[in-house]
C-alpha cells in the first residue's frame, strides 16, 4: 500500500505543468532522434545531456532533468521502428528485429497496420515493465547481482540457440551464416593480448576498430534492401497505394490482440534481460523475436509479416528499456549504454544511484518512477498521431525514396562513427548483402550473431580464465548451469530433425 501512495504522488508530480511539458518535449525529440539511422537513444541521450543544466537552474532539482532524459529514452524506443518499417532502415540496434517483419509487411501495403502493432506493442511492455519496474524493484536488483560472467555467456549462448530457427528450413546455411557474424564479430584487436585479428589490408583505419554494428545494419537494410528492390521492382504497386484512412488505423488498433503472444514474450522476457547489466534491450529484442519464432504454430510466416514478429521486439525493447533502469537506481551499474549516460547525469546532479537511493532520496525516486508511465502514454499518443506522416513518406514515388534512404544511410553512418572508412565499408557491405541474397543465404543470424558476438566473446573469455579453462564452470553453476542445458537443446533439436528427415526421405505425397 506504501508503494502505490509513493507512487501516486510521483504521478502527481510528474503530472505538474513543467515535468509534463518536458516528457512531452523528451519524447517528440526522441521519437525523431530514434527514427534516424545512426542516432539512437544513446546519441539522443548524450547530445541533449548538457541542455539538462539549463533545466536545473530554471527548476532547481534533479528530477525535471531526469525526466526530460528519461522522456527521450521512452521516445527514442518508440521511433526506432519507423525507419524499420517504413525504409527497411534500422534505425539503432534495438530496432534490428523489427525489420524482420515490419519492412515486408509494409511492402504489402499494411505499414498502417505494421506501425500500429509497433506502437501498441511498446505501450504494453513499457506498462508491464513499469509496474515490474514499481512491485519488485530491491528483489530483481538482488537477482540481477547474481549474474556474473558465466550466466551472462549462458544467456548469450540461450540466444544464439535461438537464431538457428531465424533462417527458414535450412539448418546449415543459417548455421554459416551465424558463423560468419561471428567472425565479423571479431575482427579488430583483441580484447586481451591487444593482438590484430583478421586485419588483412595495409591501411588499419579500416579494421582496427573493428566492424561497428551500424555499418553492417545500415548496409544489409538500407543500400542492400534498396538494391534488392530495385532489382525486383516489388516496389510500385503495394507502396503507392498506401491508405492514410483514420478508418484504417482504428482497425488496426482494434486487431492488436492478434499480435497478443509475441506482445507478452517481448514484455517478461525484454524487462528480465535489460535489468541484466550491461545487456540493454538489444538482446532483449532479438531473443524475444527468436523465441516468439520458436513458439509460433506457423514460423514460416515470420519474415514475411507476422504481427508477432513485429510486437516481439518491440514490445521487448521498450520494456527492457525500463529493465535497464533498475540496476541503474538500485545498484549504480548502468544497465544499457544509454542508461550509463544517465548514471553521469545523476551523479553529476549530486545524487548517489545505489541501494539507499530509494530511502534518501524518495523525493527524486517516485517523480521519476512517474514520469515512466506519464512518457509512455505521452509516447504512444504522439506516435500513434504521427502515424500519418510516416505513411505519407511511403507515397513518394521510388525514384525519390531510393536516393533518399541512400542519403540517409550515408549520413546515418558517418554522424555515429565520424570515419569515411564505415561509410565505403557500409556501401561494400551493402552490395555484399545483395549477393548473399541471390545465393538465398539468410542475413538476419548473421546481423544478429555481430550484435551479440562482442557480448558473448568477453564473458566467455573471463569465465574460462576465472576457471582456469574449465568448460563445466557452465555446467555447475546453479543460474549458469540450466540455462546451458536448454540452449544446447534447443541447438540441437532442430539438427536432429533435419537429420532424421533426411534418413526418412521425402514423403509419398512429395
Amino acid at each position: 500500500m506504501d508503494v502505490l501512495i509513493q507512487l501516486g504522488s510521483g504521478i502527481l508530480v510528474a503530472l505538474e505543468p513543467m515535468n509534463l511539458g518536458l516528457a512531452v518535449l523528451g519524447v517528440v525529440v526522441g521519437l525523431f532522434v530514434g527514427a534516424m539511422p545512426g542516432l539512437g537513444s544513446v546519441n539522443g541521450v548524450a547530445i541533449l545531456l548538457p541542455f539538462t543544466f539549463v533545466i536545473q537552474q530554471a527548476t532547481g532539482s534533479a528530477t525535471s532533468p531526469m525526466i526530460f532524459l528519461a522522456a527521450i529514452y521512452y521516445g527514442a524506443m518508440y521511433g526506432g521502428a519507423i525507419s524499420s518499417i517504413t525504409l527497411g532502415i534500422p534505425g539503432a540496434s534495438t530496432a534490428v528485429a523489427t525489420t524482420f517483419d515490419g519492412r515486408p509487411m509494409a511492402l504489402k501495403g499494411m505499414a498502417d497496420r505494421a506501425l500500429v502493432t509497433a506502437a501498441v506493442a511498446s505501450f504494453v511492455g513499457g506498462t508491464i515493465s513499469n509496474v515490474l519496474f514499481t512491485a519488485f524493484a530491491p528483489p530483481l536488483a538482488s537477482v540481477a547481482l547474481q549474474f556474473g560472467d558465466p550466466e551472462i555467456f549462458a544467456l548469450m549462448l540461450l540466444a544464439f540457440a535461438t537464431f538457428v530457427g531465424l533462417g527458414g528450413d535450412d539448418i546449415p546455411k543459417t548455421i554459416f551464416s551465424i558463423c560468419f557474424g561471428l567472425v565479423l564479430a571479431t575482427v579488430g584487436f583483441d580484447i586481451v593480448s591487444g593482438e590484430p585479428r583478421l586485419i588483412f589490408f595495409d591501411s588499419v583505419e579500416w579494421f582496427s576498430r573493428g566492424i561497428q554494428f551500424l555499418v553492417l545494419a545500415i548496409g544489409v537494410y538500407g543500400i542492400g534492401e534498396m538494391i534488392w528492390t530495385i532489382n525486383s521492382s516489388r516496389y510500385g504497386t503495394s507502396m503507392a497505394n498506401v491508405d492514410v484512412s483514420f478508418s484504417r488505423i482504428m482497425a488496426s488498433i482494434r486487431n492488436f490482440p492478434e499480435a497478443w503472444k509475441g506482445t507478452a514474450i517481448g514484455s517478461f522476457l525484454g524487462f528480465f534481460v535489460g535489468i541484466l547489466p550491461a545487456a540493454g534491450a538489444t538482446p532483449g529484442s532479438l531473443m524475444s523475436y527468436g523465441v516468439a519464432k520458436m513458439t509460433a504454430r506457423d514460423p514460416g510466416q515470420y519474415g514475411k509479416g507476422s504481427v508477432d514478429g513485429i510486437a516481439a521486439p518491440e514490445a521487448a525493447n521498450n520494456s527492457a528499456s525500463t529493465g535497464a533502469m533498475l540496476p541503474m537506481m538500485t545498484l549504480g551499474i548502468p544497465g544499457s549504454p544509454t542508461t550509463a549516460v544517465l548514471l553521469a547525469g545523476m551523479v553529476i546532479w549530486g545524487l548517489q544511484p545505489g541501494p539507499l537511493l530509494f530511502s534518501e532520496q524518495p523525493d527524486f525516486v517516485w517523480p521519476l518512477i512517474g514520469s515512466f508511465y506519464i512518457s509512455n502514454v505521452v509516447a504512444v499518443l504522439v506516435n500513434l498521431a504521427f502515424i500519418p506522416l510516416f505513411l505519407w513518406m511511403l507515397r513518394m514515388p521510388f525514384t525519390i525514396l531510393a536516393p533518399l534512404i541512400f542519403v540517409l544511410s550515408l549520413v546515418g553512418v558517418y554522424a555515429a562513427y565520424q570515419n569515411i572508412y564505415d561509410v565505403r565499408l557500409m556501401v561494400l557491405v551493402g552490395f555484399g548483402a545483395f549477393f548473399i541474397r541471390i545465393l538465398d543465404y539468410p542475413l538476419a543470424p548473421a546481423v544478429l550473431a555481430i550484435v551479440l558476438g562482442p557480448i558473448a566473446e568477453p564473458k566467455l573469455r573471463q569465465s574460462l580464465l576465472f576457471s582456469d579453462g574449465d568448460f563445466s564452470i557452465f555446467f555447475t553453476r546453479p543460474i549458469a548451469g540450466p540455462i546451458t542445458v536448454i540452449a544446447i537443446i534447443l541447438i540441437l533439436l532442430p539438427l536432429f530433425k533435419m537429420i532424421r528427415n533426411k534418413i526418412r526421405g521425402p514423403s509419398p505425397a512429395e
